[in-house]
């Protein structure tokens, strides 16, 4: 048996997905979609077992993968289902090599590794918020942003920040792994400002499938991130609609990306010391990163501490966030016209649900960056 890397095979593999879809038949797409997931589990076993070659790979190993999917997914991170179309892509390229003989039997296609995989049930136990817990979250953010008037810039810019975030997931079918970083995730780094259309009321996302998706961005959630947007005031379009409060984040990517325009370490550190890392990049139109879904939940637990709301003892997560609704009726596939998608956001922007509260307008001002931490 040859002994081939993981990383190699998996190269050879995409490869040869991207090159072999001569009708159409979507095996490119697959590829494009594949190789994150792929590239992340190499990672994975070579970081937490030091293994590299595929002959070393053991059902003991996939195993320990699917626990770590499942894990991941009783921490909120991921849904059963995505748990299991990761565990699938891998599956597929390891029968791959099955067959083509780098490989003697496929150690993820097994009783033993595939019972580690997480179910539906294994889902958080507090991730479904009542029609009663949203409101009175919602209330008690929508309640803070009329007040900021009274307060800094900073804390007008911090309560307005939390009012949308709230309003976008209680309001669109829009998951947290979508709006927020995903850190182990290299395609998932939050939704940006480029994303948005407040025009024809979308929002552009990664979704589940893996594909780029137009979602619907009701009235009760555009209003606030609309509002936010003017405190905000990203520099440039790339800014992510919830940047990270997270102060060392911030001047990592800022000393990362002034280096590759060519600035020197003392430059750089110079350049630090004259200005906060926020106040740098947005001197310098540098994105900082986008809040992780992990900063999210705190936020989240933060305000509903402050607003007396828990579920058995513990807080409420983005996922709970979300009405009870089937998103599948308004998502498509994004293209580069919307005018379809525009009319059901229309259409579906007519009804209010009874369970919704009544929408605040708020008047924004101008100020400076949130400091919540992740």
């Amino acid at each position: 048996m040859t002994d081939v890397a993981i990383v190699d095979a998996v190269d050879a593999y995409l490869q040869r997905k991207a090159v072999g879809d001569p009708d159409g038949s979507g095996a490119g797409t697959y590829a494009s979609n594949a190789e994150s997931i792929l590239r992340r589990w190499a990672e994975w076993l070579e970081h937490d077992h030091d293994l590299t070659a595929i002959a070393a790979l053991e059902v003991v190993h996939m195993r320990a993968y699917a626990e770590e999917l499942r894990q991941r997914t009783e921490r909120g991170e991921y849904t059963a289902s995505t748990a299991g179309t990761y565990y699938a892509v891998v599956r597929a390229f390891l029968s791959w090599c099955v067959h083509g003989g780098i490989l003697e039997a496929n150690p993820a296609a097994t009783d033993r590794a595939e019972t580690a995989l997480p179910t539906a049930d294994d889902r958080p136990a507090n991730d479904a918020w009542t029609a009663t817990q949203r409101r009175e979250l919602e209330r008690h953010v929508r309640d803070r942003a009329l007040e900021a008037g009274t307060h800094t810039a900073r804390e007008r810019r911090a309560r307005l920040r939390e009012y949308a975030m709230v309003a976008v997931l209680a309001h669109s079918t829009v998951r947290g792994a979508e709006l927020f970083r995903v850190p182990d995730d290299d395609r998932r780094t939050g939704a940006t400002w480029q994303d948005v259309d407040f025009y024809t009321g979308t929002i552009r996302v990664l979704g589940k499938s893996q594909r780029l998706e137009d979602v619907p961005l009701p009235a009760r959630a555009r209003t606030p991130l609309r509002r936010y947007r003017v405190v905000l005031d990203p520099p440039s379009n790339d800014w992510p609609l919830f940047p990270t409060g997270h102060a060392p984040s911030i001047a990592a990517r800022v000393r990362s990306v002034l280096r590759e325009r060519g600035y020197d370490d003392e430059t750089v550190e110079a350049m630090l010391a004259d200005a906060t890392a926020m106040e740098l990049a947005r001197e310098r139109s540098i994105a900082p990163p986008a809040i992780t879904t992990e900063g999210a939940r705190s936020v989240l637990r933060r305000l509903c501490d402050a607003a007396g709301i828990d579920v058995d003892g513990d807080y409420l997560t983005p996922r709970g966030v979300r009405r009870q609704q089937s998103d599948e009726p308004y998502r498509q596939e994004a293209t580069t016209s919307k005018a379809t998608l525009r009319a059901s956001v229309l259409e579906q922007s007519i009804v209010v649900p009874a369970d919704r509260p009544p929408v605040v307008d708020v008047e924004p001002s101008e100020g400076d960056d949130s400091s919540d931490s992740e």
